[in-house]
C-alpha cells in the first residue's frame, strides 16, 4: 500500500529508472520490429506496465522484467499484424524480411529460451544479469541460450546463420 508520503519517493524512483529503461526498451523494440513508431508504442506500454507494478517488482530485476515485457509485446504485435515469413524464403539482403523471420522464430521458442536469447543478445545483458533478471542460475542461462540459438538456426536454416548472428549480435 502506498502512503501519501511514499508517493513522491515512488515517482522519483520511477522517473530515475525511466531515463535508463526507456532507451533500452526502445532499442530492443526497434531491433525486433524495425519500425520506430511501433517500437515507441511497445516501449511505452512496457514502461506503463512496469509503473503499474513498480512497488511489487524487485529493484534488481526491474530492468530484465521491462526488457522481457518489451520483447513479448513486440512478438505479440508481430503476431497481430500477421507478419510471418516461411522459413527457407528469407531474402538475406532484406533486413525487414530477416527481422520478421527472426521474430516468428523467436515466438516459436519455449518461453525460457526466448527470454534468455532476447535478454542476452537483443538487450546486451551479460549472463549474470540475465540470470538475475530471470531468477535462475547462470548455468541455466547458458543452457537455455544454447538451445534457443540452436533452435533458431534450425528454424531459419544454416544459410541465414550469418545475418542472424548479426541481428542477434553473436
Amino acid at each position: 500500500m502506498n502512503l501519501p508520503s511514499q508517493a513522491p519517493a515512488r515517482e522519483a524512483d520511477f522517473e530515475s529508472a525511466f531515463a535508463d529503461l526507456y532507451p533500452r526498451a526502445f532499442g530492443l523494440a526497434v531491433r525486433m520490429l524495425g519500425n520506430r513508431a511501433a517500437a515507441e508504442d511497445v516501449a511505452s506500454e512496457a514502461l506503463a506496465r512496469a509503473y503499474a507494478r513498480w512497488d511489487r517488482l524487485d529493484p534488481e530485476r526491474r530492468p530484465g522484467w521491462v526488457l522481457r515485457v518489451t520483447s513479448n509485446l513486440a512478438i505479440d504485435l508481430m503476431r497481430r499484424k500477421g507478419r510471418t515469413l516461411e522459413p527457407g524464403v528469407i531474402d538475406l539482403e532484406d533486413a525487414t524480411a530477416l527481422r520478421i523471420a527472426l521474430a516468428a522464430a523467436l515466438a516459436k521458442l519455449p518461453r525460457r529460451q526466448r527470454e534468455t536469447v532476447v535478454l542476452r543478445y537483443l538487450s546486451d545483458l551479460s549472463e549474470a544479469d540475465t540470470a538475475a533478471a530471470l531468477g535462475i542460475g547462470v548455468g541455466s542461462v547458458k543452457t537455455h541460450t544454447h538451445r534457443g540459438l540452436a533452435a533458431l538456426r534450425a528454424d531459419l536454416g544454416e544459410t541465414a546463420d550469418l545475418p542472424i548472428k548479426e541481428q542477434l549480435g553473436v
